[in-house]
């Protein structure tokens, strides 16, 4: 096992045109680190940097004590599972999983016993004498994992394995990586667009952004723990990415005369945790944050608000146990949580839903950060 420093890290494929800019972070030793974002924010990027499949333009990338920037990918003892299975469809299960011991000269004996080791934990006993066009999509992805698990590596790499499974799968095989990953305490690096993922399988989270051409801005917006990023998200780019579905974001004002945001005419009182900055900031513009959990009807709500905010509906969202109502506020739409579909309303009649005020974030609408 190895931890992963990226120090100052940059990448550009044409002079002056940067695809990461000064990326700096340290991914611990038997760690689960996920990186996700929209596409071409450059996760993949460097997810390929530290497998050594692209040069890295300026900084350092360390495995362990080990400057690689210019080691060759074989060693650096990685295993990649790529987004397409790789697998040779000439080849069995078997001699696709033992392929990589093979090419390294390893005894037969040595090979067998960790192919049948990766076979038992990855349920593959039954197909290793089939070939991969005889496979369900689940079935070869498991046997990309065990490809990569028998080389028994200091690091696992994934780039968006999932992203070719149907959903019912992908729940599964999202579980079956974790539980993997718990039992190897093998430093791992996924690549992900998809937020549950994110939420659901890493230790901790890097959400990084394109980082455009403006040079003050960098791909990396937060790492933390999933609740540390849920609960309180640094910036509006975090604010708006994580959660679905994701944060209100609304254009509002500090009250010149108490600690109270002003939103379309309701009066909304500071959490004391802001209750400091909202006044030393009074009268200025800022961006409201709610999760539209924090957003319900008064005789379903399990907390105490005096506060709501009204208007017509727009679009309801059933999802078995709960609805998703956006409705229109002045303008603007809101997303709020209804915690059953029984007696929901139609499109195009007025709602009323309460606030749960200690719950919201503020944000500078200059800078974009998180007002603490």
């Amino acid at each position: 096992m190895a931890s992963i420093t990226l120090d100052h890290l940059g990448k550009s494929y044409t002079a002056g045109v940067d695809v990461i800019r000064d990326l700096s972070f340290d991914i611990k030793d038997g760690e689960f680190m996920v990186f996700v974002g929209p596409s071409g924010c450059g996760k993949s990027t460097v997810l390929r940097m530290i497998a050594g499949l692209e040069t890295v333009t300026r900084g350092r990338l360390l495995i362990g004590e080990r400057v690689v920037n210019d080691v060759h990918p074989k060693d650096r003892d990685i295993a990649m599972v790529f987004q397409s299975y790789a697998l040779y469809p000439h080849m069995t299960v078997y001699d696709n999983i033992a392929f990589g011991l093979q090419i390294r000269k390893m005894p037969e004996p040595e090979i067998r016993r960790r192919v049948q080791e990766a076979a038992d934990t990855l349920g593959l006993n039954d197909f290793l004498d089939r070939k991969p066009k005889a496979l369900s999509g689940g079935q070869r992805q498991r046997v990309a994992l065990g490809r990569a698990i028998v080389r028994n590596p200091s690091v696992f790499l994934f780039d968006e394995p999932l992203s070719n499974l149907d959903a019912e799968l992908r729940v599964h095989m999202r579980a079956e990586l974790s539980k993997l990953q718990r039992r190897l305490k093998t430093t791992t690096v996924y690549v992900t667009h998809d937020q549950v993922e994110a939420m659901t399988m890493g230790h901790r989270i890097a959400v990084l952004r394109p980082c455009g051409s403006d040079p003050n801005v960098t791909n990396l917006t937060q790492v933390g723990t999933p609740m540390e990023i849920y609960d309180r998200p640094a910036n509006l780019f975090t604010a708006g990415f994580m959660g679905t579905p994701k944060m209100n974001l609304l254009k509002a004002r500090l009250a010149d005369d108490s600690a109270e945001v002003l939103l379309y005419g309701v009066r909304i009182p500071v959490p004391a945790a802001l209750r400091e900055v909202a006044l030393r900031h009074k009268g200025r513009p800022v961006v409201l944050g709610i999760r539209p959990e924090h957003l319900g009807l008064a005789h379903e709500i399990d907390w105490a608000s005096d506060t709501a905010l009204s208007g017509n509906v727009e679009i309801l969202e059933p999802l078995g146990h709960e609805v998703i109502v956006h409705f229109d506020v002045q303008g603007q739409t809101v997303a709020g949580r209804l915690r059953s579909h029984h007696g929901m309303p139609s499109p195009g009649e007025s709602i009323t839903l309460q606030v749960r005020c200690e719950a919201i974030h503020l944000f500078d609408p200059t800078t974009e950060k998180r007002l603490e």
